[in-house]
C-alpha cells in the first residue's frame, strides 16, 4: 500500500490518521519510530505525535521494504542508508512490478467472475 505524498492537504497527522492510512496498528508506528532515526515526528505540548508528510514518505519506504518486500528490520535499515539512486530505481521498478502483479491477479478474478 503506497499512500499518493501529493493528495495529502494537512500540515500535520496524528498517530491514528497514518495507522489508518497504512492500515497497521498505531503502536507499529510508534515501534518504528524507535527504530527507524529517519522518522522524528513532532510532539505537541500534551506528547501527542504530529508526523508531516515527510514522516509520511518514510513510513511509505518502510512499510514498502517491511510489509511489501519481507525485509527484516536490519535489512530495511541497511536498504534506507543505501539512499543512491540506483536504490532509488529499483524501489519503484519493484512497485512497478508488484502493481502490475496485483493488476493481473485482479483481472484474473474479474475474467473468472465474467464466466
Amino acid at each position: 500500500m503506497q499512500i499518493e505524498i501529493e493528495k495529502l492537504t494537512k500540515l500535520y497527522y496524528t498517530i491514528g490518521e497514518v495507522a489508518d492510512m497504512f492500515s497497521v496498528n498505531a503502536s507499529l508506528l510508534r515501534f518504528w519510530e524507535k527504530e527507524f532515526v529517519i522518522i522524528q515526528p513532532k510532539k505537541n505540548k500534551k506528547g501527542n505525535r504530529l508526523f508531516t508528510t515527510k514522516d509520511i514518505e518514510n513510513f511509505n519506504k518502510i512499510y514498502y521494504l517491511v510489509k511489501i518486500n519481507g525485509y527484516t528490520l536490519d535489512g530495511a535499515k541497511k536498504a534506507l542508508k543505501n539512499k543512491n539512486s540506483i536504490q532509488e530505481e529499483t524501489l519503484v521498478s519493484n512497485n512497478n512490478s508488484f502493481i502490475i502483479t496485483k493488476l493481473d491477479e485482479i483481472k484474473k478474478r474479474l475474467l473468472k467472475l465474467k464466466d
